[in-house]
């Protein structure tokens, strides 16, 4: 008999668990918030940011694919009027519906958890295994949309807004045929055009550009995994896969382009060049980058793995001729590349980012980084364009930024055009790294 007592230590929560990522537990909502600084008085509507919030208790198994949760600031004339955050109530959320079940594919059943966007009156919480949700401005949320039926694929969390149009492209990809298929929708959001685009197998395609006349297509070797399935979500890099880009014409015409191994969750802008060539920059991840990330988020990852993310990169894209040309145009680790959307598809020349502790500012043509050090851990730049601004950078850029020790976030308002600070306000709870936000003016 031993007089020895005996304890068991709790397991160390997985990396999408903790930290900057761990999330919160409750909705909460708060009015006339503290600001720092001056608020723009043009700043008037609503700032959300989308991401996943797994309930107490709960593991997803994967950063991806916890529930949603929209965390919301509304601003007016100089005022910081509100916060409040709120789970989206898909029916996985409310009723544990499964997006694949003995009836097939369920594409209500989703996390709505990537981005949130407005577009002909409504405002949609995305993912990109399913149908969009709609919520109200105040965050509660109204139910799927399917565009009147329209829609039967999924619907990615990066459509694209044409400028000049006001028309919506976006896609859907699946883990089975038809794997991609293009979707458009008018500027009063009736889907008009949907069209299956050949891929080889079930790729996972985040994102996507457009140009004036073209859409770009990313067609890289991260694909559905059937013996990943049960375990986090079933995608992993597959090197038979292949590299490939696509440009497709409006009459659905696509040449695709061989690209050096690499993954894109997200790219900058793109455009048509004088000579007819496509550019496009992004952010670009190697095999072994992405690996490592990979298995960071899912909370397999190798701690004596070391990386260097993913930095911005552009192809050049010939159709005339079939030939790429591609450059890495910095070494810094970077992601959730921003610009001025008022020039989506047309040329632009700067780009914002992420990194570590800084908001990046590129000069696109050169490669150039400007490096603005935020204090804190800051999430993806939202640039929103002044009124009547003769310039590409003028307007604000807006981010949550959480501190180091993860106790407090705050709403951080920069001057675009130098990066200086404008306004912060103080937000009453953490909020957890996420992905994407909108701002949407009040109308």
């Amino acid at each position: 008999m031993t007089t020895t007592s005996e304890t068991s230590e709790t397991p160390a929560p997985p990396a999408y668990l903790s930290g900057h990522l761990a999330p919160v537990p409750d909705e909460i909502g708060a009015f006339d918030l503290p600001v720092t600084g001056t608020l723009p008085p043009e700043l008037t509507g609503r700032y959300f940011r989308n991401g996943p919030n797994p309930l107490p208790g709960q593991d997803s198994g994967h950063w991806f694919a916890g529930p949603g949760m929209l965390h919301g600031i509304r601003l007016s004339e100089g005022r910081a009027e509100w916060y409040r955050n709120r789970w989206v109530r898909t029916r996985s959320f409310t009723e544990g519906a499964q997006l694949v079940g003995p009836d097939g594919v369920d594409r209500t059943a989703v996390s709505a958890n990537t981005s949130v966007i407005r577009h002909a009156d409504k405002i949609f919480a995305l993912v990109e295994s399913g149908f969009p949700y709609e919520v109200t401005p105040e965050l509660d949320t109204v139910g799927p949309w399917d565009f009147g039926g329209r829609l039967t694929t999924a619907m990615t969390a990066h459509p694209k807004l044409d400028p000049a149009t006001g028309e919506l492209h976006f896609f859907g990809y699946g883990f089975e045929a038809p794997y991609l298929t293009y979707h458009r929708l008018t500027a009063a959001g009736e889907l008009v055009e949907s069209r299956v685009v050949d891929v080889p197998g079930p790729t996972m395609v985040h994102d996507f550009a457009i140009t004036e006349n073209h859409v770009i297509w990313l067609d890289l070797p991260v694909v559905f995994d059937m013996e990943r399935v049960g375990s986090g979500l079933p995608f992993g890099w597959d090197d038979s896969y292949g590299a490939r880009l696509g440009v497709m014409d409006r009459a659905g015409k696509v040449t695709w382009f061989d690209v050096d191994p690499c993954y894109v969750f997200h790219v900058g802008n793109a455009r048509e060049d004088a000579s007819g060539r496509v550019v496009l920059d992004a952010v670009r991840y190697s095999r072994e980058s992405f690996n490592a990330i990979w298995d960071r988020i899912s909370g397999s990852a190798n701690p004596a793995v070391e990386t260097g993310g993913a930095v911005l990169h552009r192809w050049t894209l010939d159709p005339a001729n079939g030939t790429v040309k591609e450059e890495q145009r910095d070494d810094r680790a970077v992601e959730f590349p921003t610009f001025n959307e008022d020039l989506l598809g047309r040329a632009s020349g700067l780009l914002y980012t992420v990194s570590d502790d800084a908001i990046v500012k590129y000069d696109t043509e050169t490669g150039a980084g400007q490096v603005k050090d935020v204090g804190g851990h800051p999430g993806e730049a939202v640039f929103v364009p002044a009124a009547g601004a003769e310039t590409e950078d003028g307007g604000w850029l807006m981010s949550i930024v959480t501190d180091h020790s993860g106790d407090a976030s705050r709403l951080l308002v920069l001057d675009a055009a130098d990066l200086e600070f404008v306004a912060s306000v103080e937000l009453p709870r953490r909020v957890p790294d996420g992905f994407h936000g909108n701002w949407l003016p009040d109308l």
